[in-house]
């Protein structure tokens, strides 16, 4: 089913792209329509101090844009609307992420494409749903959303994580609603307007910190790594080389990690017996841990935990984690001309053998041939439209 459909994926930066690269990872045919007016996706110039791309694909935009065709159309045009009504005819999903009323006046709102094609699946991504007019930044929902206040140390300012977490979680709520849409459509024949919005999607990530406020008027503050609600978790120690970190759940867990301390004891005291009497008694806790803790070769340590059944694990580094079988097997290679050492980016492990697929795209680099297999423009047609700005052809 995922193989034979066909994605317009009007959308930029990372939560739309993202959804757009999962389609292709299934085998869906990705067509990615780019704005001629700010020259394709911004993220293609999000690049680091010292990256220096050979083209327009900087390691941001190939992150979420693999396996995907460019074509360069000027939507404000009523050219530019006549090619993408054309090419949603035999579309099955579009992907958006328009403020609202923006889409509109570009003939590219859900009511418009739907008209056209009753089946379409029309997956819209805004900041705060589609009611509300204001831009959505992933940083300002992880403020707005109350993840700011309880991310940072105890004693520093509200913090913003290190990767666009609104951005993705929007995207997996996405990819999730437009699955069950293809799933009905099959039952049903019928699209459907499939809005997701970041703020949304935030709060729903807040999870158990929600429900903590919700059920008891706990409000979260910062703790550094620690957890609110299980101790010792999320806490890194210093070990004699390494940090690690412990995610003890159980009291029988507990109980092994003393045992592989030669601190039994620890676990039968009152104040170390329970989760409870641990969460109530956390500095003293670390303070019993930490000593003992300092003590060990990390890579020792995590082998006696592991054995005995006690989640644990290394503060890694990124350069660690892709020397990680695990990790490594997501890499996906894909190279071209212009990147002959390759193009590295994340595939999602679907457990089966890595996607085939094509490299991250040049911006307006399938334009005309798009127009041409697609929609039957012959040459001069092509011509035309790139001539009055409607285009642009790579």
């Amino acid at each position: 089913m995922i193989e034979s459909c066909t994605v317009l994926e009007l959308a930029s930066v990372l939560a739309g792209p993202s959804v757009g690269q999962f389609f292709a990872e299934l085998g869906a045919t990705v067509l990615k329509v780019e704005n001629p007016r700010t020259q394709g996706d911004v993220t293609r110039r999000w690049t680091l101090p010292h990256e220096t791309p050979p083209d327009d694909r900087s390691a941001y935009f190939c992150c979420c844009n693999y396996g995907k065709q460019s074509v360069a159309l000027d939507l404000s045009t009523e050219r530019g609307q006549d090619v993408l009504h054309r090419l949603v005819v035999d579309t099955d999903i579009v992907i958006a992420n328009y403020r609202p009323g923006r889409a509109e006046a570009l003939g590219a709102d859900a009511d418009t494409l739907r008209s056209i094609n009753p089946a379409l699946l029309y997956g819209h991504i805004t900041g705060y749903g589609p009611d509300n007019p204001r831009p959505g930044y992933d940083a300002v929902i992880q403020a707005e959303s109350g993840f700011m206040t309880m991310n940072g140390s105890a004693d520093g300012p509200p913090t913003k994580m290190p990767v666009a977490l609104m951005d993705v979680l929007a995207a997996h709520h996405l990819k999730e609603a437009l699955l069950v849409g293809l799933l009905r459509r099959t039952q049903s024949g019928r699209g459907a307007y499939v809005p997701v919005s970041l703020m949304q999607a935030a709060v729903s990530g807040l999870a158990n910190q929600a429900t903590n406020y919700l059920n008891t008027g706990h409000v979260p503050q910062r703790m550094g790594s620690a957890h609110p609600n299980i101790a010792p978790y999320g806490t890194a120690y210093a070990t004699a080389d390494t940090p690690v970190v412990l995610a003890v759940g159980t009291d029988r867990q507990f109980a092994a990690l003393c045992d592989v301390l030669g601190r039994p004891a620890l676990a039968q005291e009152e104040r170390f017996a329970t989760n409870a009497a641990r969460v109530q008694h956390r500095e003293a806790l670390n303070e019993a841990l930490r000593p003992r803790l300092a003590e060990q070769s990390a890579d020792a340590l995590l082998e006696a935990l592991h054995q005995r059944g006690v989640p644990a694990g290394a503060v890694r580094t990124l350069p660690d984690v892709f020397s990680d079988p695990h990790a490594a097997a997501m890499i996906l290679d894909t190279g071209d001309a212009a990147h002959p050492a390759g193009l590295r980016q994340i595939a999602s492990d679907s457990g089966g053998e890595a996607p085939v697929l094509r490299p991250p795209p040049e911006y307006a680099a399938d334009t005309q041939a798009v127009l041409r297999e697609r929609l039957g423009y012959d040459e001069s047609q092509i011509a035309k439209l790139e001539t009055n700005g409607v285009v642009v052809c790579g």
